[in-house]
Parts: structure tokens; C-alpha cells; sequence
């Protein structure tokens, strides 16, 4: 078997934001197996500045998986432990070696066409009349279930555009969900929840930052509407301290983004923990290329969680790898009559 990795770099269609700032591009790295003609394809994810394995040493470490990629797969993890994203590039690009077809991962219902995931539409922040646009479009693709990131405008005029939209469209008709982003602080967060839940939010992911479990805990406990942590997973990695978190915190859901996270063991791992512990949860990609989306949404399938998921952000780049999944009505579809552009690897 010879592995190798490289480079790709994303470039979104128009700038993104976040509370952490402006998207303009997102690279991200592929390991490539080969074995008797076959071919294997893994995506290790990174966001910088969220990663835990954003770190100088990264490019070095990939280099490392690939020189001892014929060690046994459980004593590679163990290597890789304090770098998630390798960990999940090398799981795909282990089972894509393995399959017939390098891209189907898990076959189901879903890969055969036949079954659709729901996701949520996702509206970046911007300026109102940039939001209400992306709102509008969401609404008009047939989307039932909204995430709208908030914490960089004004906190009155993001009310305001919550406030647009139940105007028109009731809980029964839109779920909106909200993301934060960490960008509350503690005193200020409560009150801010209580004029969300006036308007029947479904939840709010990571209102302040991670790592305040004493205040985090005091939120989950006295908030109106349901919290979900999803940063605040970064960087745990074993099971009594991800059992401590949880029941700690006692949140009301945890997001789950297999590149963050330790790919599909690590997601598995919280997913166990969190049902042990009466915890939601739903699955989230984070900016990958179709490659990782793939990987992802075909997992995320298998696990039966009739939630709409964060997986709808294929299409938020130029140059994308070209694939079979598709965005159609508020779901995630596999469409087996698009193809798979692998010249571009």
C-alpha cells in the first residue's frame, strides 16, 4: 500500500461570516491510498483557529501517517490522537480502499437514491438586508428548518429579522435554529435567551465559550430554550473526560462534527455517552469539500436520526469537487446520475 497526501484549497462563492470573522477561502488536505490498482480518498477537515489540531507540526504529522500507514489502524489512532481531522481522513480513506466503489462508504437507502437526509438551510451573518435575502432563498428552496448564525451584528436587529420571519411563518412551519458561535458573555447570555425563546427558537449552539463549564452548566440549567454545544467537544479525548463534560454541563443537545471530533469512532463515542446521559444529538459537517461531506452524510444516514442535519454546505464553494449529492426541497439527496470529478485530486 502507498499513501500520499495534498493540499486542497476551497474558495467560497462570496465572503462568509462568523462570529470569529470573514470566510473567503478553506483548505483542507486529502490522503490518497493505493493498493493493486485500487484507490482510497480521505478528507482531513481543519478550520483554522477552531481546530484543535490547527497546529504548526500538521503537515509533518500527515507525512508521518502516510510513512506508517501499514501499522496496525488502533495504534495509529492512538498516534493521532491529539489530531482528529488525520484521524478521520484516514478512516475514510481506509474503508474507501476497501469498497468497490472508492465514494460509497456505507451503502443504504440513501446512497441508492431512494432516501433523502432533512437538513437545516444555513444563513450566514452580514448585514440585515444580506440575511433576509439568504433567508427568503432558504425559505423558497423548500427548507423547514433554518440556522442562522448570530453574535456579529447588532443583537436588536438580529431580533428583528427572527421576529420577520415568525411574523410570516410559524414554529409548526419553520424550525429556527441559531448559533452563536460563543460570542455571548455570561452575564449578558440569559437575558438574550429569554428574548429568543419569546420567538420559539428550537435551540441555540454555544452561546459562550467553551471551556466555562461552571457557567455553561448554570445556562443549561436556567435557560428557556434548549443549548447545544458543539465547540465545547473540541479537544476531549477520552471517554471520562467526555462523560465528566456531559454530566457536568448537562446541555440539552451536542452537535457532532466528525473532523473536530475524531472522525466516526470519536462522534460514535459522544453519541453513546450522550444517550446514556439522556442527551440529543445531530451531526454537523464542517466546511469540507464533497469529499468529506460524503463521508459524512453517508454515516450520518446509517444512524437513523430523523432530525434535520447540518449538512446542506456543498455548495458554498467555486470549485468544489463535483459529486453526486445534491440539495433539493430542505434534504440531502444522492443523485447516482451526477458524477465524480476526480481529476481534480
Amino acid at each position: 500500500m502507498k499513501a500520499s497526501y495534498q493540499k486542497y484549497v476551497l474558495h467560497f462563492k462570496r465572503p462568509s461570516g462568523t462570529s470569529r470573522g470573514i470566510l473567503t477561502q478553506k483548505e483542507t488536505w486529502f490522503i490518497v491510498l493505493r493498493e493493486k490498482g485500487k484507490i482510497g480518498i480521505g478528507e482531513c477537515g481543519v478550520l483554522r483557529g477552531l481546530s484543535i489540531d490547527d497546529r504548526s507540526d500538521y503537515k509533518e504529522r500527515l507525512q508521518w501517517t502516510c510513512d506508517h500507514i501499514m501499522q496496525d489502524p488502533f495504534l495509529l489512532r492512538h498516534e493521532l490522537r491529539e489530531f482528529p481531522s488525520i484521524q478521520f481522513g484516514l478512516e475514510q480513506a481506509l474503508m474507501s480502499l476497501k469498497s468497490e466503489d472508492p465514494f460509497l462508504l456505507f451503502p443504504s437507502e440513501f446512497t441508492k437514491g431512494v432516501a433523502q437526509i432533512p437538513i437545516n438551510g444555513l444563513v450566514w451573518m452580514g448585514d440585515e438586508m444580506f440575511m433576509k435575502e439568504q433567508i427568503r432563498q432558504k425559505i423558497h428552496d423548500g427548507f423547514n428548518c433554518i440556522k442562522m448564525k448570530i453574535g456579529a451584528i447588532d443583537f436588536d436587529a438580529e431580533i428583528k429579522l427572527l421576529k420577520s420571519i415568525r411574523e410570516e411563518f410559524s414554529s409548526k412551519d419553520i424550525e429556527i435554529r441559531v448559533d452563536a458561535n460563543g460570542a455571548f458573555g455570561f452575564d449578558e447570555a440569559l437575558d438574550k435567551l429569554k428574548r429568543l425563546a419569546e420567538l420559539h427558537i428550537h435551540s441555540i449552539e454555544q452561546p459562550i465559550k467553551q471551556g466555562n463549564y461552571s457557567e455553561m452548566a448554570r445556562l443549561c440549567q436556567q435557560t428557556p430554550i434548549p443549548i447545544a454545544l458543539d465547540e465545547e467537544l473540541i479537544g476531549i479525548f477520552g471517554v471520562t473526560e467526555k462523560q465528566e463534560m456531559l454530566q457536568t454541563i448537562r446541555p440539552q443537545y451536542i452537535i457532532l462534527k466528525p473532523s473536530l471530533i475524531g472522525g466516526y469512532a470519536g462522534s460514535e463515542e459522544w453519541i453513546h455517552l450522550a444517550e446514556e446521559n439522556g442527551i440529543g444529538w445531530w451531526v454537523t459537517s464542517a466546511l469540507e469539500s464533497n469529499i468529506g461531506l460524503n463521508a459524512i452524510a453517508q454515516w450520518t444516514y446509517t444512524l437513523k436520526n430523523n432530525m434535520p442535519q447540518g449538512l446542506g454546505t456543498g455548495g458554498l464553494f467555486t470549485n468544489n469537487i463535483s459529486s453526486p449529492l445534491e440539495v433539493a426541497r430542505g434534504t440531502l439527496k444522492y443523485n447516482r446520475n451526477l458524477d465524480w470529478n476526480i481529476n481534480l485530486i
